[in-house]
């Protein structure tokens, strides 16, 4: 494994909603929350972006951006960010590359079907790129302001 709580994450880029390139070095000086979800346009990530969406100010008066990764392509998260109007970065991770460096990307079982995808995971980023939280196997009600609260009591 290759994040670990309390040690440096690699940086790394990756493409945004409008094919720019971002990296983690970016957002040096502010606390990032990175958050992995399986699919763009399914009923959990689309509560769970919502969420995110909805505390969006929260997290900025905390000096906190909020980024999600998931493996879908470039113009499928432009339509997710269109339809739900999301203020926050999505990055296509389609090699799943990023997943795999925070083991997220796991073998799945689904309708007797096993196939591999992301498990909904969020990771807490100080201002020196250091992980201070993770959050494995999310359950989407409730994990958002978890995150806030973290944030709001550690890392101001």
């Amino acid at each position: 494994m290759s994040v670990e709580v309390g040690k440096a994450v690699n940086d790394f880029t990756l493409p945004n909603q409008n094919g720019e390139q971002v990296s983690l070095s970016d957002f040096r000086g502010k606390n990032v929350v990175l958050y992995f979800y399986p699919k763009d346009m399914t009923p959990g990530c689309t509560t769970e972006a919502c969420d995110f969406r909805d505390h969006h100010e929260s997290f900025g008066e905390l000096n906190a951006v909020i980024l999600g990764v998931s493996p879908d392509p470039v113009e499928r998260h432009q339509k997710f960010i269109e339809k739900h109007d999301l203020p926050f970065e999505l990055l296509a991770d389609e090699e799943h590359k990023l997943a795999e460096e925070f083991d997220v990307w796991k073998l799945k079982k689904n309708f007797g079907k096993e196939y591999y995808g992301v498990e909904r995971s969020t990771f807490i980023i100080d201002k020196e790129g250091v992980l201070q939280k993770e959050y494995r196997k999310v359950k989407v009600d409730g994990h958002v302001e978890d995150a806030l609260t973290y944030i709001k009591e550690n890392l101001q």
